[in-house]
């Protein structure tokens, strides 16, 4: 255990990276992924579930906590950390994102938006200092800058502008955030798809100084190649000494291309959303759980996996609970997405430090390729 916030490189292979970030609530793993505790709960698990898969941190939502329950109850009761139950580091984004997809129901101003709530219309207000301090009452270990995130495609111009925001947030971001020991505060690049203006959002990035750098504004609607080609040279353009963090990201493919480009963390809702509507992620693929050729199967979901739904069910059992609208389908399924993202991350470690990731790759890509094997 440590005091403070701290990141250690351990290996690297090509330019992909395993480390570790050392935070007073334990120690994470890199590459990371992060499962999203949106309201404070990962949906259909418990915490010691999640993290009996793997996980070593937890992503919460800043925006949907401080319309529910309010992160002011949430201090009261001790902060998120004994509110939820989870013991180990969290991360909370800024809320920037969820705000900036309300396009109907906000006001952008220099000083930060206003918005009216999804859940009962009230209004509010969240700037970069208002951000900070709600951050501070939740009691996150990895806070993030307040930043604006357009949608893509969007024009060069539009990106370029809302960049220049987020650069200035940024740095309202840091001044606010203060002298926190413990704690960390993560810068968030943006810039759309175009190099140049993701160059002078580094810089700005760098000049301001955080303890981590994270890549916004990607897996919005570019496109996996756009997304990629982005990440050819973006993590290169960020401090070596400080963990990566690709924001959103997202389906195992992209998690290994961006783990092969020098990312260190990621979070998606994509393997807890996936798991309650009937589609499970392995080793060859995608299973959707509720076709019909799955009623008379006896085999797991994934031979070669140890999570309790392929140890203890087969997948005509997992197809009966989906359709039969029971609760455990959505909690087994969620359970396995969950522990093959984990498991697929302890690979990638594992593979880094041993400096055989290209095999890791080309063993990941062949096994997908070859896809889901049907009952015989």
């Amino acid at each position: 255990m440590t005091d403070r916030f701290s990141f250690a490189l351990n290996a690297t292979d090509g330019r992909a990276r395993t480390g570790t970030i050392h935070t007073p609530r334990g120690e994470v793993r890199t590459p990371a992924f992060m499962p999203v505790g949106t309201a404070a709960t990962v949906k259909a698990m418990l915490p010691e579930s999640v993290r009996q898969t793997g996980a070593d941190i937890l992503l919460g939502n800043t925006y949907h906590l401080m319309l529910r329950p309010g992160a002011e109850r949430i201090a009261r009761l001790g902060g998120l950390h004994r509110f939820m139950n989870w013991q180990r580091p969290i991360l909370t984004d800024s809320g920037g994102f969820q705000v900036m997809s309300l396009a109907g129901l906000r006001k952008l101003t220099e000083e930060g938006v206003t918005f009216s709530s999804h859940v009962d219309g009230s209004k509010h207000f969240l700037s970069p200092e208002t951000s900070m301090e709600i951050q501070r009452l939740l009691g996150s270990d990895i806070v993030m800058a307040f930043d604006e995130c357009p949608a893509l495609p969007a024009a060069e111009e539009d990106v370029a502008k809302s960049m220049r925001l987020s650069m200035r947030w940024a740095q309202r971001s840091r001044d606010a955030f203060g002298d926190r020991p413990g704690h960390a505060l993560f810068g968030i690049m943006q810039g759309g798809v175009t190099r140049e203006l993701r160059e002078e959002s580094a810089e700005a990035l760098k000049a301001i100084g955080f303890e981590g750098y994270a890549i916004g504004g990607l897996a919005v609607g570019e496109g996996q190649e756009a997304m990629l080609g982005v990440l050819d040279y973006a993590p290169g353009l960020l401090p070596e000494d400080r963990p990566r963090y690709l924001m959103g990201v997202g389906k195992p493919d992209d998690i290994v291309g961006a783990v092969q480009r020098g990312i260190d963390m990621m979070d998606c809702v994509l393997p807890s959303r996936s798991g309650r509507t009937g589609q499970a992620w392995t080793r060859r693929g995608q299973v959707n759980i509720k076709n019909a050729r799955h009623a008379d199967d006896p085999r797991p979901l994934d031979e070669a996996c140890s999570c309790p739904a392929c140890t203890g069910y087969s997948r005509a059992y997992l197809h009966h609970v989906f359709r039969s609208g029971e609760m455990i389908s959505g909690m087994l399924l969620t359970w396995h997405n969950l522990h093959y993202y984990q498991e697929l991350m302890a690979g990638l470690r594992e593979a880094i430090a041993a400096q055989r990731l290209d095999d890791f790759v080309a063993e990941f890509h062949a096994m997908r390729e070859g896809g889901d094997i049907p009952p015989l």
